[in-house]
């Protein structure tokens, strides 16, 4: 070994042992990672990085992420430099230069990072930062933006592991499931037991990187046709095992993202296909796949002052709102009237060319079909708020599937039943 290798080895290891690397500032640590090749020492420099980032006041983290965006940027002379070689010889080695060099370094970095143990769920976690600060600092989201490509990739499908939850799961992935439930609230464990038990069925999506979390998760009833209100599948007792093979219908009812940092990544559409797929296997009697879903924006939909409402239809919205125990007392002619006016919000109502209704937006684009709008589907606080109690069964015909999402995609058609179809038209 020559002279110069050992004076830097013996200064790597005073740099990555005892004091020193407490001593030394997250801003040079940042760099080190990028300029060491040792896996050892680069992945104690990594976690040492991360700890900082961990003890970090909010102010630190925002100018940990200010920092990272202004000095682990794109090189540009190296991009230029690239760039010129294609120029003279457009090879696909070039090619590939060109897509290397304009990547900005942080990348590496968080690359890097990852590979710490518990590494994956610390960036989570960053990017739940990112979600409050580009707020303020919108250039913030250039920094998110490479941690969302990331996590692309990271979490692709062939990642992901599809498993069953019942009562036999471990407790502490079940208390996730209470605690993330976005949907319809599980109210302890008496509840959560219904819920995986017979008849029942609950899936979720497991990453190796994050093992005791669920990524998303679906819950199902198998039932007899299609159900109107979710109450009748969370306060009915759970059926014996011997009702299930009686049972046609697979109805997804709640499907709840658990990672807020995977924010903008679709996994809701995998998820449901895959578990139809499971269910048919399972219980091949099943031959419908269907949903009993939300529709967030109807109340904020019919209070917009540009909605095309006539007196009498905003009166009775108006009613409806600011007392809405009443919904059990609307005649059959009012109820009516709000159904129409549902069936016109999710088939006409656009956001550009899609549906307004975000809920809508996502099945339609998986390929069901809207086909049936129910009335007093949800009698909970959030469901009269949101929808005035309405929910929407969309219907997943697997042999359909593939020419329902072209007809939305490429036609940005509205697939519906006749029913909804007659009444979007009055």
């Amino acid at each position: 070994m020559l002279e110069n290798d050992t004076v830097a080895l013996e200064n790597l290891l005073k740099l990555v042992t005892g004091t020193a690397l407490k001593r030394r500032k997250w801003q040079d640590i940042c760099h080190d990672l990028l300029r060491y090749r040792d896996e050892a020492t680069v992945l104690r420099l990594a976690s040492e990085l991360l700890q900082r980032y961990d003890d970090f006041e909010i102010s630190e983290r925002q100018a940990f992420l200010n920092y990272l965006l202004r000095e682990f940027r794109v090189d540009q002379p190296e991009l230029n430099a690239a760039i010129e070689a294609y120029r003279e010889d457009p090879s696909p080695l070039n090619v590939q230069a060109i897509n290397r060099a304009s990547l900005p370094s942080r990348r590496n970095l968080f690359e890097i990072l990852n590979m710490c143990p518990g590494g994956t769920e610390r960036l989570l976690a960053m990017r739940v930062d990112l979600s409050r600060l580009t707020k303020d600092e919108p250039e913030l989201r250039a920094v998110d933006s490479d941690l969302e490509l990331l996590f692309r990739n990271w979490f692709n499908r062939g990642f992901l592991t599809l498993q069953r939850i019942d009562w036999q799961t471990p407790a502490f992935v079940l208390e996730k499931l209470i605690a993330y439930e976005a949907v319809h609230e599980i109210k302890g464990w008496d509840d959560l037991r219904r819920r995986v038990s017979s008849g029942r069925r609950c899936y979720a999506f497991f990453h190796p990187a994050l093992p005791n979390e669920p990524i998303i998760f679906v819950q199902v009833a198998l039932e007899k046709g299609l159900v109107a209100s979710v109450n009748d599948i969370l306060e009915k007792q759970t059926p014996e095992q011997s009702d299930e093979p009686s049972a046609d219908t697979a109805v997804f009812y709640s499907i709840s993202n658990c990672q807020r940092g995977l924010v903008g990544i679709a996994f809701g559409d995998l998820l449901i296909k895959q578990v139809a797929e499971q269910i048919s296997s399972e219980c091949p009697q099943i031959k419908t796949f269907a949903t009993l879903s939300p529709v967030p924006g109807l109340t904020r939909w019919l209070q917009d002052p540009k909605t095309d409402l006539d007196a009498n239809q905003r009166s009775l919205i108006e009613q409806l709102l600011t007392a809405p125990g009443n919904v059990d007392q609307v005649t059959n002619e009012d109820a009516n009237t709000i159904v129409q006016l549902c069936a016109e919000y999710l088939v006409n109502q656009k956001r550009g060319v899609a549906p307004l209704d975000p809920v809508a937006r996502f099945h339609l684009r998986n390929g069901a079909r809207l086909e049936r709008i129910n009335w007093g589907g949800d009698s909970s606080a959030k469901g009269l708020k949101e929808s005035l109690g309405i929910l929407v069964n969309y219907v997943y015909d697997l042999s359909a599937v593939t020419k329902n999402h072209e007809t939305y995609v490429y036609d940005s058609g509205v697939v519906t039943s006749s029913s909804i179809k007659q009444l979007a038209k009055r």
